[in-house]
């Protein structure tokens, strides 16, 4: 009998800035624009040739929402030679390829045109969902809107991006609406098919937030959460959970395929009070089961070319890597 396969992406974390004009109540990552500002063009290059160094085949590149929304930031920018965050992540996406390194980019809401523009430089997409629900914990933060959220994840299947989404547990959601939200995202990928994995994702306060003493979901209802998740979505769309942020080892039998993106030179810059496990922790994490690695464009996505034609050398070429690293060759 054929041992389970779970799968993962070697990375490196890149967020841009920590400008954004939402306020969700449980997060840490925004800060003011004299704070965050703009990941150095420098830094960037640095991070990549060190990622690429230690055979990462994925760049994370994550930024607020909307930075320019925010008094201070789009003067800033104006001065690096870049007119908008996009222009700028375009441009450091080109960079990451250059370096060997597939881009993957979860920038918020975006524009149909905006997805379509940076298609050309990003293998794969991402936006989280979070939750179909109107919550507290997303008044204030308009991009967090669950009707914005699923027009933009629309769009991404037009486009024929494969893409990330997932769900935030412990915001202010019920596991009705966890269901909901695992229904709706459901039938998106049965009308586009564009959905190559989910993330099932468990809230971590933050002090100084408001929610910072709010509680948390405890294993069972993680658990039982993937196994819903299981039962409603196509059996073709990975389920996935951050190693760091949870007892990883004890929901693989729940239902998991994927660890996700695991950085060996980068931290988690959403939670960086919560390490990564080494790569050689993760055989240990899903135990049983074959530990694989994998791209930021799942397999089956690159089989029927849903990828611009100019990074087909390079996903060729790091599939081959991926592929020797995964049979021990």
């Amino acid at each position: 009998m054929q041992s389970r396969i779970i799968t993962f992406s070697r990375n490196v974390f890149l967020p841009l800035t920590t400008v954004c004009r939402n306020r969700c109540g449980y997060c840490s990552f925004r800060t003011p624009v004299q704070d965050g500002c703009l990941m150095a063009q420098d830094v960037v290059e640095k991070t990549l040739q060190g990622g690429a160094s230690l055979g990462c085949t994925e760049a994370l590149f994550t930024f607020g929402e909307r930075p320019e929304e925010e008094p201070g930031f789009a003067a800033y920018l104006r001065q690096t030679g870049y007119t908008t965050i996009l222009k700028y992540c375009e441009a450091m996406c080109r960079k990451s390829i250059a370096c060997g390194i597939l881009p993957h980019t979860n920038a918020g809401i975006l524009t149909y045109g905006e997805m379509e523009q940076l298609r050309e430089v990003n293998a794969s997409m991402g936006l989280m969902l979070e939750t179909t629900a109107k919550i507290p914990a997303h008044v204030g933060s308009k991009g967090k809107e669950p009707e914005v959220r699923l027009g933009m994840m629309e769009d991404a299947g037009k486009l024929k991006i494969p893409f990330t989404t997932g769900l935030l547990l412990g915001i202010g959601e019920t596991m009705a609406d966890r269901e909901e939200s695992l229904m709706t995202i459901r039938d998106l990928h049965k009308r586009y098919g564009h959905i190559q994995e989910i993330i099932i994702q468990n809230f971590c306060p933050k002090p100084g937030t408001p929610m910072a003493h709010h509680p948390v979901p405890g294993t069972d209802e993680i658990c039982a959460t993937i196994r819903m998740a299981r039962e409603i979505l196509q059996k073709r769309i990975a389920i996935q959970i951050p190693p760091n942020l949870i007892n990883a080892s004890a929901l693989i039998s729940c239902g998991v395929d994927d660890l996700g993106g695991v950085s060996p030179l980068t931290i988690d810059y959403v939670n960086p009070e919560h390490p990564w496990p080494a790569i050689d922790e993760l055989k240990t994490i899903v135990g049983d089961a074959q530990l694989c690695e994998r791209l930021c464009i799942y397999p089956q996505y690159i089989k029927r070319g849903w990828y611009h034609p100019d990074l087909e050398p390079l996903i060729n070429r790091l599939g081959q890597i991926v592929k020797l690293r995964s049979s021990g060759s």
